[in-house]
């Protein structure tokens, strides 16, 4: 497929950005990051407070409707930084006006969405693209490279664990937030990049077993839940998410125990190397602690890195490093859980639609 794609060879590339609100900010400093060669050149939100925001810092020209954007183009990228529930019509749309498209997570909050996403795109013959930024952080790369080369022989158990908080006035800051249709919950969406790294990390899943529930903020959706996980590499593992946590973010881990090491990447998003030991000690603690890296949020440090690779995929000079077929992945893991939850009952993978 990727042959059929048109690449952007003698010019910076345009991006346009749809979407305004919390998440847009990573956006906009990554691409002023990688202003070598891309431009952002288009905003479009409906709500003109956040618009004007966005235009007076980077000075793009605004739209509040996406249709008449799309009309107008002068871009070659369309980044998606809306409510998740309206990314597959969006890219769906993006794509029959020819344009590449760049989602944040989840790519949808339903897997046949998904699925028509990928298929639109491979239809208009465009990039699709779906952000996994923590992927990139420097302490999750050591750890990806460090399975990659074997070094914890067999992997015998893991667990995640993601404290955070979201208040009610979080929630009630938009009506689409903490919905079933538009946003997904604890796991659809503030761990849905830990949901991507166990698959990532780990390997395929073999089945799950999930609990969820809404203790205390007024939502549709779960504030907490627990997950059971069997891989098909024979590792056992479990997830714990909370946005309950008093009074403020806690942790972001994952530990993982191997026949010939035992890692846990902690802090409160995966930036600190706290355990590090391995039968070979050709990289001590010391040594891979100098990943370890000052966060201002829970995002990581990943956008900046990942749009280094959006725009030499672009350029054809790299393949994605998470294009819309590996969105799928967490995806149908993600719907897999909330399957379990709904169902009571242990959901194997892959799912049958």
């Amino acid at each position: 497929m990727i042959n059929k794609f048109k690449f952007i060879l003698d010019r910076k590339i345009r991006f346009a950005l749809v979407g305004c609100g919390r998440v847009s900010a990573n956006h906009i400093n990554a691409l002023k990051l990688s202003a070598d060669n891309a431009e952002l050149v288009a905003v479009c939100d409906i709500n003109i407070d956040n618009l004007n925001k966005a235009v007076n810092e980077t000075g793009a020209k605004p739209y509040s409707n996406l249709t008449k954007m799309l009309e107008e183009g002068g871009f070659d990228v369309v980044i998606l930084a809306t409510p998740s529930g309206l990314h597959p019509t969006q890219t769906i749309q993006c794509a029959s006006y020819n344009y590449n498209v760049v989602t944040e997570k989840p790519m949808a909050t339903k897997l046949l969405d998904g699925i028509n996403m990928v298929k639109a795109c491979d239809n208009a013959c465009v990039q699709l693209f779906v952000v996994k930024q923590n992927r990139l952080n420097p302490t999750i790369n050591l750890l990806k490279n460090t399975i990659s080369f074997g070094k914890f022989g067999r992997i015998f158990n893991v667990s995640c664990n993601v404290f955070w908080t979201r208040p009610q006035e979080y929630y009630d800051l938009a009506k689409w937030r903490g919905t079933w249709e538009f946003d997904g919950g604890a796991f659809m969406n503030q761990a849905s990049h830990y949901v991507d790294l166990l698959e990532w990390l780990i390997g395929p899943v073999e089945s799950v077993q999930s609990y969820t529930a809404t203790q205390l903020r007024d939502i549709e959706v779960e504030d907490s839940g627990v997950l059971a996980l069997r891989w098909r590499n024979g590792a056992l593992g479990t997830m714990n998410v909370s946005m309950l946590t008093y009074p403020k973010n806690l942790e972001g881990s994952i530990t993982i125990i191997g026949e010939n090491g035992t890692v846990r990447v902690g802090g409160v998003a995966l930036n600190e190397i706290q355990i590090w030991q391995f039968a070979d000690e050709d990289l001590d603690i010391i040594k891979a602690k100098e990943s370890n890296y000052k966060i201002v949020s829970e995002y990581g440090l990943g956008h900046t890195l990942y749009y280094k690779n959006v725009i030499r995929a672009l350029r054809g000079e790299e393949h994605p490093s998470t294009d819309g077929r590996e969105g799928l992945k967490s995806l149908e893991l993600l719907i897999a859980i909330y399957k379990s939850s709904r169902d009571g009952k242990k959901i194997a993978l892959p799912l049958e639609y």
